[in-house]
């Protein structure tokens, strides 16, 4: 007598020990940024990010040696940004030629 094993195909693109979005626990939300993914965000530099950072004009707290970015007030920062400025991106209008 034999044992018939019924054969059942594989979804498309699935392999043996990979892992699916299904398969994990979602992360949880970070409440804060670091400077560089600040600046990856808003395409800057490293350098000139830390630069408006120490400035003032992008909301940061210091925690110990290190620039942490709060999310809430990064965006709400954003919302604010983004009213106030000109066609130009500065606060002046272009002029002079």
């Amino acid at each position: 007598m034999s044992i018939v094993v019924p054969f059942v195909p594989r979804q498309a693109g699935s392999r043996a020990g990979e892992v699916t979005p299904g398969d994990c626990p979602p992360r949880p939300v970070r409440a804060v940024y670091t400077v560089k993914e600040v600046a990856a965000m808003l395409s800057l530099s490293v350098s000139s990010a830390y630069a408006l950072v120490r400035a003032g004009q992008i909301p940061a707290e210091r925690l110990g040696r290190r620039w942490v970015v709060p999310r809430s007030r990064f965006h709400a920062w954003l919302d604010g940004a983004s009213g106030g400025l000109s066609a130009t991106g500065t606060d002046a209008p272009r002029g002079g030629w």
